[in-house]
């Protein structure tokens, strides 16, 4: 049986600098993932890679068995991966509610007559929608939030949203791009039993850039560390983070 996700020889250049260079990573169903590394080396890099963000020089992508190298942004997506970014990316002017909304939009249809006209076809999927939105809302204790402008939001909460939009998608794999990144000992506590919650009760596989290593210790299973583009090692967590390389390199050892 193919693994979920599976990356050979991935490199991409720009100009003179060869920023992922022969990356390698193979994710099963259910995993909980991280990729780790320094400042600058090529972490979130990958994670345009994946999404089409980015075009590779080199390398395959394969997602249950079907290659998706070099396919649009919207294409990765309908294939099955949604993420999170590091800076927040959300529809500040739209609620809480309609944020999530947006990222249903790709298995709820119903036709432009039946959204002028009013037709009961319309009232019945913007019916289900809601309740779908409510439902992911609920898993980040936001659904009292839902008709908030997301721009008011705490900042913790918007991280949270930015979450509950991407799985809205229904995605096969799960990226977050320094989910707990300016988010207080308390709300990273939150987070990380979020997103173990949504691991095991949502049969989602996971993804995570990070670098509060409390968080990456305490939910992630396999680590890779990147350092300038190249892998340094990977591994079981415990053994990755007691690597004197990985001390070295990352922790400042």
């Amino acid at each position: 049986m193919a693994a979920l996700l599976e990356i050979n020889n991935l490199s991409i250049q720009f100009g003179g600098l060869r920023a992922v260079d022969d990356f390698h990573l193979t994710i099963e169903k259910g995993d909980l993932y991280g990729l780790i590394g320094p400042n600058g080396a090529g972490k979130t890099t990958v994670f345009n890679l994946l999404t089409g963000e980015y075009k590779p020089n080199e390398g395959v992508i394969r997602l249950e068995d079907r290659d998706i190298t070099g396919l649009s942004t919207i294409e990765i997506n309908k294939a099955g991966i949604a993420r999170t970014f590091q800076n927040i990316r959300l529809f500040k002017q739209l609620t809480v509610l309609d944020n999530v909304k947006i990222g249903l939009h790709n298995q709820y249809e119903y036709s432009t007559a039946a959204a002028i006209l009013r037709l009961p076809s319309y009232f019945k999927t913007e019916k289900q929608m809601n309740e779908k939105a409510l439902e992911l809302l609920s898993v980040f204790n936001l659904e009292d939030e839902a008709d908030t402008i997301s721009a008011n939001l705490p900042y913790g909460k918007q991280r949270k949203l930015e979450i509950a939009r991407a799985m809205a998608t229904n995605p096969k794999l799960l990226l977050l791009d320094e989910p707990a990144a300016g988010m207080n000992p308390n709300e990273t506590q939150e987070l990380m039993d979020d997103i173990k919650y949504v691991r095991e009760n949502f049969d989602m596989t996971i993804l995570l850039i990070e670098h509060d290593m409390k968080l990456v210790a305490g939910i992630c299973e396999k680590l890779t560390v990147l350092n300038f583009g190249r892998i340094l090692t990977e591994g079981e967590t415990k053994t990755v983070l007691a690597d004197p390389e990985v001390i070295k390199a990352y922790l400042g050892g």
